[in-house]
């Protein structure tokens, strides 16, 4: 993938936020893996490009990415990732293909606790958050058929229920960073942790808070140290004052944007994950991504080599650590791993 110098990548990123449009999809009378429903449930999604259909109707150039926890579709319009991956040329250039970049269920602008039933809101699960965003794109923006499904870190574990929910609906899936097995070890550990610290706060009052409660700031803190690695931090670091001020800083500005009961409710979305007894179901050709220093997904384990055995038609590519590497995080960086997936694009059939 051919990266563009920073002020062209700007300029592309500016242009596609001005340009994408904004939707809002509500499902009436969405009903929960809990049993629980809401009358009205919201999607919120932004779109680039046109969709194109063949002659059967089917739409053939759609590609959908999936956010990570916490985040929004519209995070995919940074100059890292929309500069290099939508612009004229590129491997997702919004010229050729239809792409939809939605607010999963619980985030950004589509419904989530925050907006007014704070813990009484359902006890989503990521089987609801793919099937809300199956009907926004189904019923709500007509597409029958995806190109691609991606998705970085939580929208990387979408890609893989949508393989065994939907096994027909792509042509491929790409998911970045993430492993095809019920969350363990460290991973689910830090999850908890950060759970807990925020049910266990005094002044957390069974979500019905005036001001966040104070266990938010430790759990944006794992989250940091979930979210990064050894390099980037040191780089980003390389004193002790400016340790200190880096993740006070960034403690900081995340209180500023993060409800607790929203963070509760997204972490906890995760707890049935798991793909693990579906593999051999997942028709769809699949490319997974991770890199050797992802801090809850790191190499050692050895977990994704095992299971990927078990998919009909799937490639594994572990990203090895380099100065472009950013933890975690790699899976938004489609300057380091984008060479893969045109060679994956190359092998899917022609539409």
């Amino acid at each position: 993938m051919r990266p563009l110098s920073l002020l062209a990548a700007l300029a592309l990123a500016t242009s596609a936020a001005a340009q994408g449009t904004q939707g809002d999809y509500t499902i009436k009378n969405f009903k929960f893996t809990s049993g629980e429903t809401l009358p009205e449930l919201r999607i919120h999604y932004t779109t680039l490009g046109t969709p194109r259909k063949d002659a059967k109707g089917i739409v053939r150039n759609a590609v959908l990415i999936g956010h990570g926890t916490g985040g929004t579709g519209r995070a995919f319009l940074s100059p890292t990732f929309g500069g290099v991956a939508f612009g004229p040329g590129q491997l997702l250039d919004t010229a050729k293909f239809f792409v939809i970049l939605p607010d999963g269920l619980g985030h950004g602008g589509s419904s989530k606790p925050s907006n007014g039933l704070h813990a009484k809101f359902p006890q989503y699960d990521y089987d609801d958050m793919v099937r809300a965003e199956y009907l926004m794109v189904t019923e709500g923006l007509k597409v029958n058929h995806m190109r691609l499904i991606m998705g970085t870190s939580m929208g990387c574990m979408h890609a893989w229920v949508y393989g065994y929910m939907y096994p027909t609906f792509a042509d491929g899936l790409v998911p970045l960073a993430c492993a095809p097995t019920q969350l363990a070890g460290r991973n689910r550990m830090i999850r908890r942790m950060m759970m807990d610290d925020i049910l266990d706060s005094p002044d957390y009052n069974g979500g019905e808070y005036t001001t966040q409660p104070h266990g938010l700031r430790a759990a944006i803190g794992q989250l940091y140290i979930m979210s990064s690695a050894p390099l980037v931090q040191q780089k980003q670091a390389p004193t002790r004052d400016k340790a200190d001020s880096v993740i006070r800083r960034y403690i900081d500005n995340a209180m500023k944007t993060t409800d607790a009961n929203d963070m509760l409710y997204y972490f906890n979305a995760s707890r049935n994950y798991d793909p693990s007894t579906h593999l051999e179901q997942i028709t769809t050709p699949v490319l997974a991504i991770n890199s050797a220093d992802d801090f809850v997904n790191p190499p050692e384990l050895g977990i994704v080599e095992k299971l990927i055995t078990r998919v009909p038609h799937a490639t594994f590519v572990m990203i090895p650590i380099s100065d472009q590497t950013r933890g975690h995080g790699t899976h938004s960086l489609p300057a380091v791993w984008g060479s893969h997936l045109k060679d994956f694009m190359a092998t899917l059939p022609e539409r």
